[in-house]
C-alpha cells in the first residue's frame, strides 16, 4: 500500500512539474495590435519588408520600430526574449541570418508544427513587418 502511495505522490510531482513548464512557456495567445499611422498595406502579403528605411514606406520606419516592439512585447516577447534576446528555449532572433523577409512573413503567418503559433488571424501585415522592422533595430 505505501509502494502504491509513493507511485502516487512521485506521478503527480511530475504531473505539476510537467505543468509548470508548459505554463513556464508563456502566452502563446496573439494579442491584437494597434498599427496606429502605418500606412494600409492590403491583404496580399509583401515578400519585403515595406517599412525598412530605403524601401518604399520607409518613411515610416521610426513609427514602425515602435509600432513593432509594442507588438513584439505582446506577442513574441514570452517565448523569443525581452528586447528580442532569448533566453533559450527558442531561436535567438537577432541571430538568425536565413530569416530573409519573405521566410519572416510565410513563418509568423503560418506558425511551425513546433510550437509558434499562425498569427494570420490576430495580426495584420502591418503589424508582422512592424515586428520585423523592429527586430532588425534592436540588431543594429
Amino acid at each position: 500500500m505505501a509502494v502504491s502511495h509513493s507511485i502516487k505522490l512521485i506521478a503527480a510531482a511530475g504531473l505539476l512539474a510537467g505543468a509548470g513548464a508548459v505554463l513556464g512557456h508563456g502566452n502563446v495567445t496573439p494579442q491584437p495590435v494597434d498599427t496606429g499611422n502605418l500606412p494600409e498595406l492590403g491583404e496580399e502579403l509583401l515578400a519585403e519588408n515595406p517599412f525598412r528605411a530605403g524601401n518604399d514606406k520607409g518613411n515610416f520606419h521610426e513609427e514602425a520600430v515602435a509600432v513593432g516592439k509594442r507588438a513584439y512585447t505582446g506577442n513574441c516577447q514570452n517565448c523569443h526574449g525581452i528586447e528580442v534576446v532569448s533566453g533559450g528555449l527558442t531561436p535567438d532572433l537577432r541571430e538568425l541570418t536565413e530569416w530573409d523577409d519573405e521566410y519572416f512573413i510565410g513563418r509568423v503567418t503560418h506558425g511551425t508544427d513546433r510550437g509558434m503559433p499562425s498569427f494570420k488571424r490576430n495580426l495584420n501585415q502591418n503589424a508582422m513587418w512592424a515586428i520585423k522592422t523592429y527586430i532588425e533595430s534592436v540588431k543594429e
